[in-house]
């Protein structure tokens, strides 16, 4: 790979052996995906829950902090993905003092390299969001997905290590997502009807996720009558990544990159696929049915805005969590810190329902924690996360965010 002057000294070990691992780790990589060079990054956001790093990625972490502060700092803001344990309450919600410990840990490496712990994979909610072709290098699907087609900035999908990386210089290759020919639309992709709620989009993006089933296929979608809303459009995304592996989509009209079909295409459109209700249908026919019994309601992953916190408070004013069900809600901590002071956290923990912050419930050692309470059935309004939970021994079912709310309340699907 061809390297800049500022690269290369990094290579040779002259800012110290921090920055040279991270140069070397970005040449394998790059070199992998038939990179010649590297582009310039803004941000970086790494996924380094303790349940994925583990012992031997935060004793490594721990190693790279260990060095001077001139060698081990992050050069340009690098943010984080939820973290793994609410280490405020952690105990009640089933986890142990050993991945508390982890936990820990982990932060304090993390907080020694000049990482920013937002803990959250909403950050283009909150946290400064890329601009229009801004070269980022984000880790998280939902965040990729987002960022690329919702805001117009530049991506791939990032693991833990590439992040860092890019934090530690500044660059990533170039490859995938930062090349205008990979962005161009290879699946079209038409609507005959209008999804509505987060889990309507949800399951709209799963159905194109399963169909494209490629990192490197990237749909347009025609047939959208108005503008999707901010958590819309992440829910529709999440779910896109999780079923299909897709970094980016465009939508004509709505997406930044897509005001027309044309705009998109390299030569002629690809064939039109139509997308019916009864599609859409089968798709979320896979996940539960009415009747059955739920042990656990989770509203995460994509972590909840603002909006969606204040939706989940005024659908549980009055009402009580049934006795043999959970209600969970994940949040990112900026947006907990202001839903503390408004008055929504304590609306919905009133119902009996907890809120977790700087979490995401498929990441924090979901499996041991549904063993710990015995849970196995899971509701959720999230076509992503039922989508990954069944992984973790639950029993996944979908509905929207308002049967979610009423199905906690009965002990039932309702």
């Amino acid at each position: 790979m061809n390297l800049n002057s500022e690269l290369k000294a990094m290579a040779a070990g002259e800012q110290g052996p921090v920055r040279q691992w991270a140069v070397e780790h970005m040449c394998s990589v790059g070199g992998m995906f038939d990179a010649e060079d590297f582009v310039a990054v803004s941000q970086a956001h790494m996924m380094n829950d303790p349940e994925s790093v583990g012992e031997a990625g935060v004793a490594f972490l721990e190693n790279l902090a260990a060095h001077s502060k001139e060698e081990r700092h992050v050069r340009i803001p690098m943010i984080t993905d939820p973290r793994g344990v609410d280490l405020s309450r952690y105990q009640a919600f089933g986890q142990t003092d050993d991945m508390a410990d982890l936990e820990r840990r982990n932060i304090a490496a993390c907080e020694k390299l000049g990482i920013l712990m937002t803990d959250t994979c909403i950050n283009y909610q909150i946290i400064m969001p890329p601009a229009f072709g801004d070269h980022v290098a984000y880790g998280d699907t939902g965040v990729v997905i987002y960022s690329n087609s919702v805001c117009g900035a530049r991506s791939n999908f990032e693991g833990g290590p590439s992040a860092l990386a890019a934090g530690l210089t500044g660059y990533t290759p170039r490859y995938g997502l930062h090349l205008d020919a990979r962005r161009k639309a290879t699946r079209r992709f038409v609507v005959d009807h209008q999804p509505v709620g987060l889990t309507d989009w949800g399951v709209l993006g799963g159905l194109i996720g399963r169909r494209c089933n490629s990192y490197w296929e990237v749909p347009v979608l025609e047939g959208i009558k108005f503008a999707p809303t901010s958590d819309q459009l992440k829910h529709f995304g999440a779910a896109m990544a999780s079923f299909g592996s897709t970094p980016l989509y465009h939508i004509v009209g709505v997406t930044p990159e897509a005001r027309t079909l044309e705009d998109v295409c390299a030569g002629e459109p690809p064939v039109a696929e139509s997308i019916s209700r009864s599609d859409l249908a089968a798709l979320r026919g896979d996940f539960g049915g009415k009747g059955d019994k739920v042990d656990v309601v989770v509203f995460a992953a994509p972590q909840l805005s603002h909006v969606e916190m204040n939706q989940v408070a005024a659908l549980l004013d009055g009402k009580r969590i049934h006795k043999d069900t959970a209600l969970i809600v994940c949040t990112a901590p900026a947006v907990a810190l202001d839903c503390k002071r408004l008055g929504i956290i304590d609306r919905i923990e009133a119902s009996g329902a907890m809120v977790l912050t700087g979490t995401c419930f498929y990441n924090q050692f979901a499996r041991e924690v549904g063993v710990a309470n015995g849970w196995k059935r899971l509701l959720s309004n999230s076509t992503k996360i039922v989508n990954i939970i069944s992984g973790y021994d639950y029993e996944p079912a979908l509905a929207s965010m308002e049967q979610c709310v009423d199905s906690a309340v009965a002990g039932v699907i309702v």
